[in-house]
């Protein structure tokens, strides 16, 4: 595999990159220099990255050539460049949670994520760009610039947050898999958005130390990738309890590649109930009901029943939540005046301190209930099957930021507990990517991959990349 070809598809699965960093046709250290040539030319106009570890990505992909030499193989993430969330600690290397109110520090600890990264063999290419404590679904950060939904080469378009630099870097070929978080949709509404497979985990099932927190309550570490397949494989390196983080103690230990193949037809799947379908756009729906069609094709069982709590109510008590814990870990930073902030994320901070500690309990409160209920209603299906996103990506002229349409099908999985892998889907009337999400029971991970592997393979939506991000001949010879 010549550079050139890495260019020219720059959307490579790990998958496809391993056979054949394998089969001796492309090294680890021309698949990070390659990569690196595109950061250094498209950096500027994406905005991906706040900062590419150029020499320790080389260092590291030349170790894993030697590796690789001397016969030793770490796995399926061994020699592939991962770009991490400016949320995650590395030891030595700066952290600015995506604001300039602080100087940037530098780390004194890695995140439990990203050591378990590293120790699979992945090669840490740098810091992606985030909404400012990942606060916000749009993507855009208003102190350090909002990345460049790459699917639009000449109107800069909302990426998708909070983890929108890392979505870019993956769809844009920057990186070939990226870390995220997810606390209300930030993995999945840019993942939806920017035409890739974001994985939503069930809280506690990747350790989230080393992670600025937003809202325990609700914060889930995952990936960001071009394939499902690419997915299990990041999430199997990085499972598994951590006594650093108590949230993760009853962490199951399991591998979601090993069951990708095994049959789905018969499992039943619950479809978006008509009341909810009114806050969608219509092109979204149609992408949507041909989806369904595909899935149905494949044996699934389609389920209509109602939701037990509507999904705006989910997100209310969702948004109460972040706010209140938003508040009690960054009020005292935000409501100071000599300091400069996203005001948009400011506001969503400071609207946590109307809410007393009766409101809190009682937001605690109605999620325990809407969980229950939520179980109850699940027994009698496999899964549900909704879209990702109520809308495509918009321009940023266009960008409401006191509206909240990339809540709505985000932040119920969050708050009932479950887990959820948004998938490529097609495409709406302005040409930009469209997602389906596969939403299962909490530690249901290798279900939801399992359905949404058998939809890649009948489909290949996964396979689109976005046109224009081409290096001139050169500096690929």
């Amino acid at each position: 595999m010549t550079m050139r070809s890495l260019d020219s598809q720059a959307s490579h699965s790990i998958a496809s990159l391993q056979q054949a960093l394998r089969a001796g046709d492309l090294t680890s250290e021309s698949l990070v220099t390659a990569q690196l040539a595109r950061i250094e030319r498209f950096n500027a106009q994406l905005n991906a990255y706040v900062e590419a570890y150029h020499e320790r990505a080389l260092a590291a992909a030349q170790a894993a050539d030697r590796q690789r030499r001397a016969g030793i193989d770490l796995g399926p993430l061994h020699g592939i460049p991962v770009a991490i969330k400016d949320l995650f600690e590395i030891e030595q290397q700066r952290i600015t949670g995506g604001s300039r109110a602080l100087p940037a520090r530098r780390s004194q600890i890695t995140a439990t994520a990203v050591g378990r990264l590293q120790r699979a063999g992945a090669i840490i290419m740098g810091k992606t760009h985030t909404v400012e404590f990942a606060f916000g679904g749009w993507g855009t950060n208003a102190v350090m610039g909002t990345p460049w939904n790459p699917w639009d080469r000449e109107v800069h378009r909302a990426p998708g947050g909070s983890s929108s630099g890392s979505a870019v870097a993956v769809a844009c070929g920057l990186a070939s898999a990226a870390l995220g978080t997810d606390t209300g949709g930030s993995v999945r509404i840019p993942a939806g958005l920017c035409g890739l497979v974001g994985l939503k985990t069930t809280r506690g099932l990747i350790s989230r130390h080393g992670l600025i927190e937003l809202c325990p309550t609700l914060d889930t570490v995952g990936p960001l990738t071009h394939t499902v397949e690419d997915a299990a494989w990041m999430l199997d390196a990085m499972l598994g309890a951590d006594p650093l983080d108590p949230a993760s103690a009853r962490a199951p230990q399991f591998s979601a590649a090993a069951g990708l193949r095994l049959p789905v037809a018969g499992l039943r799947l619950w479809v978006l109930p008509q009341t909810e379908r009114v806050n969608i756009a219509d092109d979204v729906l149609a992408v949507y009901d041909r989806t369904l069609q595909g899935l149905e094709a494949l044996g699934l069982q389609l389920v209509e029943q109602p939701l037990p709590v509507p999904l705006e109510h989910c997100m209310r008590v969702a948004g109460g939540l972040m706010s209140a814990e938003g508040y009690a870990s960054l009020g005292s930073l935000f409501e100071r005046d000599d300091l400069q902030f996203d005001p948009h994320v400011r506001r969503r901070v400071l609207a946590g301190r109307a809410i007393d500690a009766r409101d809190y309990i009682d937001l605690h409160r109605q999620r325990r209930s809407a969980r229950a209920a939520m179980a109850q209603a699940m027994l009698n299906v496999d899964a549900c099957v909704f879209p990702t996103n109520a809308v495509g990506s918009v321009p940023l002229a266009e960008v409401d930021e006191y509206g909240t349409p990339l809540a709505l099908l985000g932040r119920f999985a969050n708050l009932l507990d479950l887990c959820s892998v948004a998938l490529p889907a097609g495409f709406d009337g302005q040409g930009m990517p469209v997602s389906v999400q596969i939403v299962g029971r909490a530690f249901a991970e290798p279900l939801i991959l399992r359905i949404g592997q058998a939809w890649q393979q009948a489909s290949d939506w996964h396979q689109r990349t976005p046109r224009g991000w081409d290096l001139p001949r050169p500096e690929v010879a």
